[in-house]
């Protein structure tokens, strides 16, 4: 909360706002971060998913650090394992954050009476432009028969 930005209460509404949106900035980065994680994990999965069933002594190339290196799949396979897990953790614990994030602004949202209004003029509004969009669609050829 306030806290962790240095100790002080907010004395203004500006600054309160400032500090909410820092937060949610917070917030969006470690979801950016979870989301670019997890799609190294599926990755790494997958490549262990193709590897696996092929003959151990089967060349195989893999990147580390930019060079590209010839190993053997008994080789690389116990190495992307551990990568993966590895990987696995870090996503583990960015969702701990997450929530602990959340729950922070929650607070933060309760603490200074912080309502969003944007969000439910954005919900009338996109139900308004799905109709209007979908009038100027042309189904089937115009005029196909003449």
């Amino acid at each position: 909360m306030a806290k962790a930005e240095g100790g002080k209460e907010p004395i203004n509404e500006q600054a309160v706002a400032n500090m909410y949106a820092s937060m949610r900035s917070d917030l969006n980065q470690i979801y950016s971060k979870i989301t670019e994680l997890e799609m190294e994990v599926s990755e790494h999965t997958l490549v262990m998913n193709a590897i696996q069933p092929l003959d151990q002594s089967r060349r195989c190339y893999r990147m580390i650090g930019g060079v590209l290196v010839e190993r053997t799949i008994k080789e690389v396979l116990p190495a992307v394992q551990r990568n993966k897990e590895g990987l696995e953790e870090v996503v583990a614990r960015l969702n701990e954050a997450l929530e602990k994030k959340k729950k922070e602004i929650t607070e933060f949202e309760t603490k200074y009476k912080i309502r969003i209004r944007k969000a439910d003029a954005e919900v009338k509004d996109e139900s308004g432009r799905k109709e209007g969009s979908a009038q100027g669609v042309l189904v089937g050829p115009a005029g196909g028969s003449e």
